[in-house]
């Protein structure tokens, strides 16, 4: 599994390796009016349409059943709005995006990241267009402050995925040398999204990791640094939805049954 430094794909580079392959951003969001637009404004820098890199050919959110203005602000922000009519979890987002979005290479990202930069995109589609067939996935990773110290954020990927990557996946081990297996920040081709199941909920980013690793090798897998995340802490009364269906899209993916 390779890891890339922070400045490992300058745009430029990027750049000349996209030789006419078309991207797509895809941002689910459920009631995320605060932030949409701060994440959006980060991708614009590479929306050719609105004077920029020319690295994104379109930009998709997928509103998630939101009772808040998301769907608006990322319009009024320059987003094609996808609307489902109710909320069908982050998996179910995602594979809304995928069948919305035109193109060949998709990114996802978060929509509750304050410090979203366009150093994110650049990064998450460096492994992908710098080396093309080498890669079937990219996860950025990053640190996660909280309550006013630089790091101590995830806990979901601390105390759930990570040891659950541990124990019930042994054979394969190169799962735990991915330092944020739940990021929301993450690239793949179309046609690995199009073999691999989108498990539902927040079980979706584990899902995907250990298909992938299962099906093309960890090889396969590359990880970027992104610098520092911030996003609203949720407390854990919010948490523990999230952590069982994480578990419940490990346990589906290994030899014990999920319930």
């Amino acid at each position: 599994m390779q890891t890339f430094s922070r400045d490992a794909f300058p745009l430029d580079v990027v750049l000349a390796a996209k030789r006419g392959r078309t991207v797509s951003v895809c941002i689910p969001a459920h009631n995320e009016a605060p932030t949409v637009a701060l994440v959006l404004a980060a991708v614009r820098a590479h929306r050719r349409a609105h004077g920029g890199s020319g690295l994104v050919d379109e930009v998709l959110v997928v509103d998630d059943g939101s009772t808040d203005t998301t769907a608006q602000e990322a319009a009024a922000a320059g987003a094609r709005v996808v609307r489902l009519p109710e909320r069908v979890g982050k998996g179910g987002a995602m594979r809304a995006a995928l069948e919305a979005a035109s193109g060949e290479v998709l990114v996802f990202l978060d929509a509750d990241v304050e410090n979203t930069t366009a150093a994110f995109v650049t990064s998450l589609l460096g492994p992908l267009l710098t080396a093309p067939g080498e890669f079937a996935l990219v996860k950025g990773y990053y640190e996660r402050p909280i309550g006013g110290f630089p790091t101590g954020g995830g806990r979901v990927t601390e105390l759930v995925a990570r040891p659950v990557l541990e124990v019930l996946f042994p054979e394969l081990p190169e799962l735990k040398e991915v330092r944020q297996p739940l990021a929301g920040e993450t690239a793949a081709p179309r046609w690995v999204l199009e073999k691999v199941e989108l498990a539902p909920g927040y079980g979706v980013e584990i899902g995907l990791l250990v298909d992938v690793v299962a099906r093309f090798g960890a090889r396969a897998v590359a990880q970027v640094d992104l610098g520092t995340r911030v996003h609203r802490n949720r407390s854990l009364e919010e948490l523990r939805p999230q952590a069982a269906e994480v578990l419940r899209a490990a346990l589906e993916r290994s030899d014990r049954p999920a319930r």
